[in-house]
């Protein structure tokens, strides 16, 4: 039988997709959000974090960016 999972599909760099894998990893094991990593740059994610994975990816870009009127 063929069990099948509605997902949004990740391309991105290796770091991002680290990234994304340690924020599932954070998670409870019940709220675990990614469904198959496929390769070091491709995973599926349940479909209704995807605006949360957006926010955090814009926080932690906009956290590590260089602001030079800081220096």
């Amino acid at each position: 039988m063929v069990n099948a999972n509605k997902g949004v599909f990740i391309s991105c760099d290796i770091p991002m997709a680290q990234y994304i894998i340690n924020m599932n990893a954070s998670f409870p094991a019940s709220d675990k959000f990614i469904i198959h990593v496929l390769d070091s740059t491709h995973m599926f994610v349940q479909p209704h974090v995807e605006g949360m994975i957006r926010s955090q990816i814009a926080k932690f870009r906009e956290d590590n960016m260089l602001d030079k009127l800081k220096i």
